[in-house]
């Protein structure tokens, strides 16, 4: 019979490594409840300001709850996720961090902002621009099967930093197992973000979540893939779009001029500071790969969904 388990809240581990030690052991058709650590590792705080960026210790980036050795999981095998409950935990952060981020050398100082997720459905940025909630773990995967260790950030075939937005409850995300038992680890999480996390930052958050494991024995897939339960933007549909674009033979440089004609509008029709444009942009704001097939030029279109707007 399936059974349900408490992850420990005083574990965690920073790196990708085959070898880490698991905390817990489920059978497949297991749940298991956690609370989920900020990517700070409780650096950043509800009182913290943009100071506090460039103290931050770096060693302690992405605590990632795991791992979960599932039993029966072997090499070529592919380990499902089902993600049935999200919630953050009353408050987030969202910054530009001096060296990351799409416009990197556009944004150069550290900015900092505190939201107050307590209402549970939606966040408040400014006076008359809400955010709905649409919470996630930024980070989902298993051990991969070079020796470690490995940085969290990027992302490989065996998942990871993917900060894919629609991994939200009800979604099954479907991982290839690499080692023995797959070593499944998860964290990251956010309330919000936009397709691109152009920032470098969601809506950073500590997290409640309940994942329940099964597994596709003899089901090998090269990558994760995933399968959402309904409409992607469901709770932006309805109020339409504002849309820029970047057009060119380089779709990293598209992506960044769609983002800099975005930023551009939001402060000359909202008010908005270039920093505050920014950070929101990387919360609501979607990068669609318009066309790749009219060489020699690419179109990356950058949406901003107008329900946000009162």
């Amino acid at each position: 019979m399936a059974r349900t388990h408490y992850f420990p809240d005083d574990v965690v581990h920073y790196q990708w490594d085959r070898d880490v030690a698991p905390a817990l052991e489920v059978e497949p058709g297991d749940t298991v409840v956690y609370t989920f650590r900020d990517v700070t590792d409780n650096q950043i705080t509800p009182t913290s300001t943009a100071d506090d960026i460039a103290k931050l210790d770096w060693d302690r980036i992405y605590p990632l709850a795991g791992p979960v050795f599932v039993k029966g999981a072997r090499p070529g095998d592919t380990l499902e996720v089902e993600i049935l409950d999200l919630h953050p935990l009353g408050w987030g952060w969202t910054g530009i961090l001096p060296g990351f981020g799409l416009l990197e050398e556009d944004f150069t100082e550290p900015y900092l902002y505190i939201w107050d997720l307590s209402p549970g459905t939606h966040a408040w940025f400014k006076p008359g621009i809400r955010v709905p909630l649409d919470p996630f773990c930024g980070t989902m995967g298993v051990a991969p099967a070079e020796p470690g260790p490995h940085p969290v950030m990027p992302p490989g075939p065996f998942g990871g930093n993917m900060d894919i937005r629609h991994l939200t409850v009800g979604t099954k995300l479907f991982l290839p197992v690499h080692v023995e038992g797959a070593l499944f680890s998860a964290g990251d999480c956010h309330a919000a973000q936009g397709d691109g996390e152009v920032c470098v930052t969601g809506i950073e958050c500590p997290m409640y979540g309940a994942l329940r494991f099964r597994l596709h024995r003899g089901r090998s897939i090269p990558s994760p893939q995933f399968q959402t339960p309904g409409p992607l933007t469901a709770k932006y549909e309805g109020g339409g779009y504002y849309a820029t674009t970047g057009i060119g033979p380089d779709l990293m440089e598209a992506a960044r001029d769609a983002l800099r004609h975005m930023i551009d509008h939001m402060v000359a029709t909202y008010g908005l500071t270039p920093e505050e444009a920014y950070v929101l942009a990387s919360i609501v704001v979607d990068l669609k790969i318009s066309e790749v097939v009219d060489k020699p030029n690419w179109i990356v279109s950058a949406y901003l969904p107008l329900a946000i707007f009162e």
